[in-house]
């Protein structure tokens, strides 16, 4: 069996500015808007926020065909971080959103980049991470909506090439309900919500299972993408006076969603949901195989101690039957396929973003999976995103 174009189960997006309209007027300086479009200056602001509040809307991947551009590419892996100082880059750069590629603009346009790539069709995440961390949850809500909106009309321009996945604002139950039922009828194939919950309000809470029972019912998987973090109060913050260290921040991202799959796996909401389908998005997977070792030792010594038996379902288990990782160049989670589950690893691009393996993906995958069946290949690649999505 030959390998098959493949299907980026991990995409993104960059917002226009109809995701911001109506949100300074009702939610002040806590809204944000775009300010600076077609500059350099090109970005969606939080006043409020001061510096942490801004957020360049770039799609750095898609500047990778400029002129004169040589790519630096290690084997096995995704092409290293573009150098945006020559004279080409600056001058794509000065015109902000405007630079950006057509299919990064329009996703009539998107096949275009797909076939530049090799690739058959997108999952698309947001480029604006910030949607899910608002403190204000009617704001919240507000500007999942509009997004969610947006996101339906650019996906649809494709041709069925490009697949959104709604944004779902669980941080207020009863809304997101809402939205889900909303979204399930526009004809979305999944959502997301965040990779960490609310601190005071953890994934087993009960408050949820509205959320959990509509999902399942609509076999509408949920997503936990890198960097989509609920808002965390003061109180909860860590006080550390540790410096920050940008590498073993970037090198140890899994850390940030593994409580939360904890409390999905293990405290009760897999089990009340057993057809609930979740994904972990570009945390990659090469880590999963020990980890799920760890958990399961973890809950038989966690019942030791208080004296009695583990009778639950074990760790392996949970995630084989209900939960997915994404992989990009991970030729580790390649490799432990098997303790990870061959069904429940899928490849994606991450395009337009910096990680991203654009447009060289065809490459990255004939190295990460050399030696690898073909079968198996196409699974991970484009077989198992269409069976979770019903594509």
């Amino acid at each position: 069996m030959p390998a098959l174009r493949p299907i980026s189960a991990d995409s993104h997006v960059v917002e226009h500015e109809d995701v911001f309209i109506g949100l300074p007027e009702r939610f002040g300086d806590d809204a944000p808007r775009i300010v600076g479009a077609g500059t350099v200056d090109d970005a969606i602001i939080i006043p409020a926020k001061g510096p942490r509040g801004v957020r360049r809307r770039m799609g750095f991947a898609g500047m990778r065909k400029r002129d004169g551009l040589t790519l630096e590419r290690r084997r096995g892996h995704k092409p290293e971080v573009d150098d945006m100082r020559d004279e080409e880059a600056k001058r794509i750069l000065a015109k902000g959103y405007d630079g950006l590629t057509a299919g990064i603009r329009n996703g009539a346009h998107r096949h275009e980049e797909q076939d530049e790539d090799g690739i058959d069709a997108e999952f698309l995440y947001p480029g604006f991470f910030g949607l899910f961390s608002f403190e204000n949850p009617e704001l919240l809500v507000a500007c999942q909506k509009n997004y969610n909106d947006w996101l339906h009309d650019y996906a649809n321009a494709s041709n069925g090439r490009l697949f959104g996945l709604a944004a779902i604002p669980i941080q207020d139950p009863d809304a997101a309900v809402e939205e889900l039922e909303r979204v399930i009828k526009k004809g979305f194939k999944g959502g997301c919500i965040p990779c960490t919950a609310p601190p005071e309000r953890p994934y087993k809470d009960e408050c949820y299972e509205g959320v959990w029972s509509v999902a399942e019912e609509a076999k509408f998987p949920l997503s936990m993408h890198v960097g989509t973090n609920a808002y965390v109060p003061p109180e909860y913050r860590p006080k550390s006076a540790m410096p920050q260290d940008e590498t073993f921040n970037y090198a140890s991202s899994p850390t940030t969603v593994q409580r939360t799959l904890v409390d999905l796996m293990c405290r009760g909401v897999a089990m009340r949901h057993p057809n609930l389908r979740f994904v972990v998005g570009e945390f990659n997977a090469g880590w999963i195989a020990h980890w799920l070792d760890r958990v399961d030792q973890g809950l038989l010594r966690e019942h030791r101690f208080r004296n009695q038996d583990f009778t639950g379902e074990r760790p392996h288990e949970v995630w084989r039957r209900q939960f997915y990782a994404t992989i990009e160049d991970d030729r580790p989670a390649v490799l432990t396929r098997e303790i990870i589950g061959l069904d429940n690893l899928m490849w994606g691009s991450d395009y337009p973003h910096v990680d991203s393996t654009w447009p060289c993906s065809s490459e990255v995958l004939d190295e990460i999976f050399e030696g690898v069946p073909d079968a198996d290949r196409n699974r991970i690649t484009r077989d198992n995103v269409k069976n979770l999505y019903g594509i």
